[in-house]
């Protein structure tokens, strides 16, 4: 009987685990939410910044521009214990946006934690940011810098092509314009973003779906079905055996 037991117990702790690790693994990287927009929109998003490290917190978070498509207008959203910067600068050669020579520009956006405070083990934040006008382009990677209190410090930079070629590779967020998010893998996302058009001079808010949230929580509950049955199979087993005279 106990072994019995033992065998049920172990399969409803392997759907336990599936339960518990599924969503952490489909949110793990630092993304971009909405991950689409509109060219020429004033597009508002969320940069999501997880912590997978168990022994350090977040502590800085960087996101660097584009600047051979730039955007003329940046603005953040403050995040109380955080310091939010946008550094401007000179673009590495002049561009023309909306008829207009641009030579200098936003070049990157940096959160940085007060004294004390971060982003703990299995947490996350949301920095909000409007970004516009949103170039007529096919899609924008905003390579991200992630800074842990221990020092250690992670590269969001691969692009979609260097990601599709090796999947271990650390994905830059990147934010879709005419080109379509991919449906699988790193990257994917079915968020849709709702913006002001630049002629109306409005920075309104995205909406957003967020489907990996959904496949994630799909996936949960088939593991947690896959344990259930484990349990049900074994106890079933035991009833079955011959008993002894």
């Amino acid at each position: 009987m106990s072994r019995t037991l033992s065998r049920a117990l172990a399969g409803a702790a392997v759907g336990l685990a599936l339960v518990l690790g599924v969503p952490l693994a489909a949110s793990a990287h630092v993304t971009v939410n909405p991950n689409t927009a509109t060219p020429g929109s004033y597009a508002t998003v969320n940069f999501r910044v997880p912590t997978e490290s168990e022994t350090a917190s977040t502590v800085k978070v960087e996101v660097t521009l584009p600047t051979d498509t730039p955007f003329t207008a940046v603005l953040v959203q403050p995040v109380p214990g955080w310091t939010a910067t946008v550094e401007k600068g000179a673009l590495p050669a002049p561009v023309e946006v909306d008829g207009n020579t641009i030579s200098d520009g936003p070049l990157k956006i940096v959160w940085q934690a007060d004294p004390g405070v971060g982003i703990g083990q299995d947490q996350f934040q949301n920095f909000s940011a409007v970004l516009g006008p949103v170039p007529d382009t096919g899609h924008v990677v905003l390579t991200a810098v992630q800074t842990y209190s221990d020092g250690e410090v992670v590269n969001w930079s691969a692009t979609p092509d260097e990601v599709a070629a090796d999947d271990t590779l650390e994905p830059a967020p990147v934010l879709y314009i005419n080109d379509a998010p991919p449906a699988t893998g790193h990257g994917a996302s079915h968020d849709t973003a709702t913006a002001a058009p630049a002629d109306d001079h409005d920075m309104a808010a995205a909406s957003s779906t967020d489907g990996s949230a959904g496949a994630a929580l799909g996936l949960s509950i088939a593991a947690l079905v896959i344990g259930i049955g484990g349990a049900v199979l074994g106890a079933l087993a035991f009833a079955r055996r011959p008993k002894k005279a």
